[in-house]
């Protein structure tokens, strides 16, 4: 968790859709075949929800300071 702490809010966003990504392309191809890694999915949705847990708590104390 530490290490989304410190990445900027742009590096969070092209990590995220590369996540989103990995996870896309993960359900077309479990389709066809057998995969043998489906941990996969599993890892990457966690990721993708600890980067949208950092981003919107870097967008609320922003808010909060402006209010």
């Amino acid at each position: 968790m530490n290490e989304y702490k410190k990445k900027s809010a742009e590096d969070l966003m092209k990590l995220l859709n590369e996540k989103r990504e990995v996870v896309r392309a993960f359900r077309f191809d479990i389709t066809g075949s057998a995969k043998k890694n489906v941990k996969v999915s599993v890892t990457s949705r966690r990721e993708i929800a600890r980067i949208l847990t950092e981003l919107n708590i870097r967008k609320n104390n922003t808010s909060e300071v402006n209010a």
